[in-house]
């Protein structure tokens, strides 16, 4: 099981540390995926990651992630965006989640800063109807980062999501610091950088200094590279493969590295 973090401070809600994207992974149609899909969120539910990220920019990923939970949408914690720069739009899409997700979403965000003013007047209501419980922005490129902190220094929203691995690590110049002082959470997307981290994997005995701190492979050691950075939160590794989920989850549990360990797997990532 992994290890929860409380994610929205002392009025929020604990979260696990690692959690579960569906980018690309839960874009599926047909009987035989769609039963994949729901055997990949069985395996992160027994696992306790339990916080689900999705985007109505990821094709069939809302709906096959709420068809997965059918049944069990209480043992989850939901994430979705809106993504449009059309606020008709952005209702549209707001309307069909809480449609799918029996009428409640844990965390709303804001897909890459889009028309974000009109969508967070529109989230803002939401949030004190009760509809949704907290409102974050997410945004991928290192252009946008400080429109992203400029969102942040609001303060009306609860959470970022940004990518963070040892080839991407731009967010700690502003965004983590500034994370950490107004008391956001934050969401890590992309551990894994895409998948370019996986080009060159580090051999058994290169990852055998990991060992005392659970890591057995490289996935764990990226995981637990960006989760071991106390001002984040939780990552949202997305897989096909139901034995992977459960690989992933068993890097959200101490201990965490120190600088050293860091420093040692960023090595190994940027050689």
């Amino acid at each position: 099981m992994t290890m929860e973090r409380r994610l929205f401070g002392s009025a929020g809600f604990d979260v696990p540390v690692v959690g579960m994207g569906t980018w690309r992974t839960f874009d599926v149609r047909g009987r035989a995926a769609e039963d994949n899909a729901r055997e990949v969120v069985d395996q992160a539910l027994t696992a306790g990651a339990n916080l689900m990220d999705s985007s109505p920019m990821y094709g069939e990923a809302e709906r096959v992630l709420a068809g997965a939970l059918e049944g069990r949408r209480d043992a989850a914690i939901v994430a979705t965006k809106v993504w449009t720069p059309s606020a008709e739009e952005g209702r549209a899409q707001v309307a069909r989640a809480l449609d799918l997700y029996r009428g409640h979403l844990d965390l709303y965000q804001i897909h890459n800063l889009v028309n974000w003013r009109d969508h967070l007047v529109m989230l803002e209501t939401l949030k004190a109807s009760g509809r949704i419980n907290a409102i974050g922005a997410t945004h991928y490129r290192e252009d946008a980062l400080t429109e992203l902190a400029g969102v942040m220094r609001t303060g009306r929203i609860g959470a970022v999501q940004v990518p963070y691995n040892p080839i991407q690590r731009e967010v700690e110049r502003e965004v983590l610091p500034l994370a950490a002082a107004l008391g956001l959470g934050v969401v890590i997307m992309r551990p894994f950088a895409e998948g370019a981290l996986f080009k060159r994997t580090p051999s058994a005995a290169e990852l055998e200094p990991l060992k005392p701190f659970g890591v057995t492979t490289w996935s764990q050691a990226l995981l637990k590279w960006s989760l071991s950075d106390p001002r984040c939160h939780v990552a949202i590794p997305a897989t096909s493969k139901p034995a992977r989920m459960l690989e992933n989850a068993r890097a959200g549990s101490p201990p965490w590295f120190s600088a050293e360990e860091r420093d040692y797997v960023a090595r190994l990532a940027t050689r």
